[in-house]
């Protein structure tokens, strides 16, 4: 009788451990890449993985983003994807830095430019993972609710999958949240 009392106990503290570890690192900071250099960051990217959210519900291939230069402090978003009857859905929207010496931490909006005196109408969208040749990037946000894997191709080796897996869960992210974006090569 002793002995499954202890057990007991014993399997207790160890989910109650388990449950703060796990809520510590989602409660953490969320950490950025040291460094981003948007020049290099520009251009098209193809997403590779997501946490499924409202706002791409359309979106059943080949969703990609796709990043110029704007005004000062300010770049253009255009998103694409093939929705379920192959119709093409187009989001334009611009990004900006939270501050000037962080382009790590951007926020976006989707909203008519008119509205962006609008806190609500910016999400956060923060750089937390990045190859040295920007082959891939990793996007999160404070909250963890939301996460795009991005790739300058359209698919992305087993090691760099593992690499950014071991990323998420340092961050407090669960891998097993995401959906594969199939790709066919882009969108036409």
């Amino acid at each position: 009788m002793f002995e499954i009392k202890r057990l007991c106990a014993l399997a207790v503290v160890t989910l109650l451990l388990g449950f703060w570890g796990v809520a510590g690192a989602e409660s953490a900071p969320l950490p950025t890449v040291k460094l981003l250099d948007l020049q290099r960051f520009l251009g098209k990217w193809h997403e590779i993985a997501l946490i499924p959210n409202r706002f791409q519900r359309k979106c059943v291939r080949d969703t990609e983003a796709e990043y110029a230069a704007g005004g000062p402090g300010e770049l253009l978003v255009r998103n694409r994807c093939v929705g379920a009857d192959g119709s093409v859905e187009v989001a334009i929207g611009a990004a900006r830095s939270v501050n000037p010496y962080d382009p790590t931490r951007l926020q976006v909006r989707f909203a008519p430019a008119w509205l962006a005196w609008l806190p609500m109408v910016w999400g956060d969208y923060w750089v937390i993972g990045l190859a040295d040749d920007y082959r891939y990037a990793v996007v999160g946000e404070p909250s963890r609710r939301f996460l795009w894997i991005l790739a300058r191709d359209t698919a992305l080796s087993s090691a760099d999958r593992v690499a950014i897996d071991a990323l998420l869960l340092s961050v407090g992210y669960d891998p097993q949240r995401l959906v594969s974006s199939p790709q066919s090569g882009g969108v036409r």
